[in-house]
């Protein structure tokens, strides 16, 4: 064959493989859309927490008035961030990892670790937390539980969030997947830089 055509059906076979990945990056962008707009929202959650935080602080001390309810509040509001903030930190590539294993490496090895990573231990784990705590919500919602703090609030809310954060975590982790494996074939440009976190 001459050279021009092998040249030509590279190319051809190249534009196929990009083809395929197509539909799945737009899936992997999509739960990135998702995810960063709950992400936003578990940072507010925070400055929530401690606007409540001070207000039930003020009123404790200057009208000797307070309530479990402004305590369950803030924990409520810490779920909020923990659980949904979880996958949005992995969308950053912002989770600890092991420095001796991942520090130096480049990027197509990183992402291959990172693949690993997912696949083995992020990926169980995390589906495996949906299905734990998915029958421990529904306890709470049939039954009505409630806090056994005198003044507390509804439990069924901040159970729901378990599940529903794991899953989104989930979600997250195939997102991730995708664009390592597209990466990997270089089909997407994907920034592999890791800072270690500032302790």
């Amino acid at each position: 064959m001459p050279i021009g055509g092998r040249l030509s059906a590279r190319r051809s076979t190249h534009r196929n493989r990009s083809c395929l990945m197509k539909p799945y990056l737009a899936l992997a962008h999509g739960i990135d859309r998702v995810n960063e707009w709950l992400g936003r929202f578990a940072v507010w959650a925070v400055f929530i927490s401690c606007m409540v935080s001070a207000v039930n602080a003020t009123m404790r001390y200057l009208l000797d008035y307070s309530s479990n309810a402004w305590l369950e509040v803030q924990w409520y509001l810490f779920a909020v961030t923990v659980m949904l903030g979880a996958a949005w930190v992995l969308k950053l590539n912002e989770h600890v990892r092991v420095d001796v294993v991942y520090g130096g490496r480049t990027g197509p090895t990183k992402a291959k670790i990172d693949l690993f990573g997912l696949l083995v231990f992020l990926m169980p784990a995390a589906l495996l937390m949906v299905w734990m705590s998915w029958p421990w919500f529904l306890e709470a919602w049939h039954s009505g539980e409630i806090s056994g703090n005198a003044g507390g609030l509804i439990r069924w809310p901040v159970k729901l969030l378990i599940p529903f954060g794991f899953l989104m975590l989930s979600l997250q982790g195939i997102a991730e997947i995708i664009k390592r494996i597209a990466f990997l074939r270089g089909q997407y440009d994907m920034d592999t830089q890791y800072e270690r976190p500032l302790q």
